[in-house]
């Protein structure tokens, strides 16, 4: 059955506060036993928090807009909201941690099943609304952290499908602790300036796959988490992701740093990564582990972006497992595999580990590397961040850079 908002009271004029009649016909929909919500016509719904529930379709019609509230005070559950508690007054590219709890919302699930976030209509962050200090070469939020586009939180059977989501504030999709989904054929389109505004984090999710989707963004486009909040839901683990088109100002993929458990059997492939700061990125940073973990067929195109602002400096490919600061207990990156990777970037293959030696079983099969010729602005010194010993490592520039690692292999 199918609960068009524009019945329970939906204007769709661009200006209209939309959220309680949206809300009405979830919770309509919901009381029925499921279906599907439509979001229709040529309307812009304005909104703030929005709750799925189970075993609906939400569902956007193409030329339809689902457009973020001007109202930050819209995004806080009890309406109580104060700017300046979050307040950022350090740049989030030197201190951003986060437990992977956001305290504002957008579109938010907890304990549900089977949700659908499908159609070929946009979903629209409204960002502006949340910067902070803006430079030629980022924009940082006004606090931290901000209002994520999609939060989900132990779903069991999650599905989002052809949907273009943009101008996200913060990490775009969030499901957190979630079993059994599907993203396919999606399109993220974020400020490459704005930091923070992740494409997709599965973080403790299972049994994950992401297919034919085209994201750009900052900070990254694919990125694994283990957050501090999601402990109860064990380790990030059975993921695929294949035949997608990603650019970042930060990572294409990557991995951490949020890495409190550990992330394993995750399978990468025909992925074509362009205008990018760092290409893939595996960065532990705290007890977990990474583990069993394969890259097959990639291209590869990097280039320095704005050192200061952002994590990298062009690496194609960069491993790193340090400790986040002197009381952490680091854990280890191994068994990782790349084969037929095609490179073309501004710098070399970082892999640095901690002093125990803690990167071991890395292989390279098939691996072509080519160095531009043109800017040179990183290539004499390695980028740890975030790290509070020695966040940065002068070194004279290498095509491969190994340190505190045991059995890197190369063939082909």
């Amino acid at each position: 059955m199918i609960y068009n908002v524009q019945d329970y009271g939906a204007v769709g004029n661009g200006v209209h506060d939309d959220t309680s009649a949206i809300q009405s016909a979830i919770d309509a929909c919901f009381a029925s036993g499921g279906g599907r919500v439509l979001l229709s016509g040529s309307h812009i719904y304005r909104s703030g928090t929005i709750v799925l529930r189970s075993n609906i379709d939400f569902h956007i019609d193409k030329h339809t807009v689902l457009m973020a509230s001007n109202n930050i005070s819209d995004f806080a559950p009890d309406g109580d909201y104060d700017p300046d508690e979050s307040k950022v007054t350090v740049p989030t590219y030197e201190s951003c941690e986060y437990s992977g709890n956001p305290t504002l919302f957008f579109l938010y699930a907890k304990d549900a099943t089977d949700i659908t976030v499908s159609g070929e209509g946009t979903i629209d962050g409204n960002e502006e609304i949340f910067y902070g200090t803006v430079t030629e070469w980022h924009i940082d939020g006004a606090f931290y952290p901000r209002v994520p586009m999609l939060f989900l939180e132990n779903i069991e059977g999650l599905t989002i499908t052809g949907i273009t989501l943009r101008r996200s504030a913060f990490w775009t999709i969030h499901p957190v602790g979630c079993r059994n989904i599907r993203i396919e054929g999606i399109t993220i389109d974020n400020n490459r300036l704005l930091a923070n505004c992740d494409g997709i984090d599965p973080d403790h999710c299972r049994n994950v796959s992401i297919t034919k989707c085209r994201i750009s963004t900052a900070d990254d486009c694919i990125v694994f988490k283990n957050t501090e909040y999601g402990m109860a839901y064990g380790s990030c683990e059975d993921i695929t992701v294949t035949d997608c088109d990603l650019s970042s100002t930060s990572a294409a993929i990557k991995f951490g740093t949020e890495s409190e458990e550990v992330f394993r059997n995750i399978r990468i492939s025909n992925i074509r990564i362009t205008d990018t700061n760092r290409g893939i990125s595996l960065q532990l940073r705290d007890r977990g582990s990474i583990e069993d973990v394969s890259f097959d067929n990639i291209t590869i195109d990097t280039h320095f972006v704005s050192k200061k602002h952002w994590w990298g400096d062009a690496e194609p490919i960069a491993i790193t497992a340090v400790k986040r600061n002197a009381g952490t207990k680091i854990g280890h990156i191994s068994n990782i595999r790349f084969n037929n990777i095609r490179c073309n970037s501004d710098n070399g293959i970082l892999i640095y580990g901690d002093e125990t030696i803690n990167i071991r079983d890395i292989s390279f099969k098939d691996l072509t590397l080519q160095i531009k010729d043109g800017d040179k602005e990183g290539r004499d010194e390695r980028d740890l961040r975030p790290c509070d010993d020695i966040p940065f490592v002068s070194a004279a520039f290498e095509r491969f850079f190994v340190r505190n690692a045991v059995n890197v292999l190369f063939e082909d």
